[in-house]
């Protein structure tokens, strides 16, 4: 019996003896996992600083999938996909960035993924007349980035970007506005103004937008229509060329009722909404 105690004593403090070494092998494991890690993620960082993106974005790759687990695999995804952004390849710093986005859905830096997803679109906007899809997709991403993390400096720029992208979107209208005004389709060519009026009213582009509704209504013979945009174009913009040739339109026993006053402030056309409303 004695003997069988000591042998069960024994054969337990074998196993405890195994396991504790095991858990050191384990740590100096890891330990070693997180050095090999870190000097990988330090030679791509140091590729990137020389400008060898291309060996650079290999390398941070090569971090992150070499090491899933480190808390640095997260890190090494992201300067990735900065470093594909930095050579223009928006196509494979998308692809890396939503893979992110599925990996690491609590990462700390989350917010920096979505603004440079953003930002992969925002760069590949070209002008009013090409392709809209990365206009939309950008304004998409940077709305959510206000929505969701106001409180960042990612949020600030994103409010200026959209301002930028919004100015674009606004050209766009006046772009197919003008076109089908010289068309004489009427009905789009006025929507498309009006579009601008309501949805782009803090543009450049309001004054002319203006401006044309009171060209193309006084074509079709809606004098109080066209009188209406002239006056909140006088109320707001009265020294603007495209108030004098607005003011031209009429003939000179037309007396246009105009406020002298000049005051000029972001959004004021929210004043003169029920003004477009058929």
């Amino acid at each position: 019996m004695i003997r069988l105690i000591v042998f069960i004593f024994s054969v337990s403090l074998f196993f405890s003896s195994c396991s504790k070494n095991q858990n050191e092998i384990s740590e100096i494991k890891e330990n070693k996992q997180d050095l090999e890690m870190i000097s990988t993620y330090q030679e791509a960082y140091e590729a990137l600083e020389q400008g060898d993106l291309f060996f650079a974005a290999k390398k941070f790759l090569e971090a992150e999938l070499s090491f899933p687990q480190s808390e640095w695999a997260p890190k090494a995804a992201l300067m990735a996909s900065y470093t594909y952004y930095s050579q223009n390849y928006y196509t494979k710093a998308l692809s890396n960035l939503e893979r992110y986005l599925i990996t690491y859905p609590n990462s700390n830096d989350i917010v920096y993924a979505h603004y440079l997803i953003a930002m992969c679109y925002y760069e590949t906007i070209e002008d009013e007349k090409r392709d809209f899809q990365p206009i939309f997709k950008a304004k998409e991403k940077f709305t959510f980035i206000i929505e969701n993390f106001s409180n960042t400096d990612f949020a600030i720029d994103a409010e200026f970007k959209l301002g930028l992208i919004n100015d674009i979107l606004a050209a766009k209208e006046m772009y197919i506005g003008r076109h089908y005004q010289k068309k004489r389709k009427w009905i789009a060519s006025i929507k498309r103004f009006k579009n601008v009026l309501e949805n782009y009213d803090k543009t450049i582009f309001v004054e002319e937008a203006l401006h044309r509704l009171v060209e193309i209504n006084y074509k079709l013979g809606l004098v109080e229509e066209s009188q209406k945009y002239a006056n909140v174009l006088g109320y707001n913009y009265q020294s603007s060329d495209w108030y004098e040739k607005s003011y031209k339109v009429f003939n000179k026993d037309y007396n246009l009722e105009i406020s002298k006053k000049k005051n000029k402030k972001p959004g004021i056309m929210d004043k003169f909404k029920n003004l477009f409303i058929k």
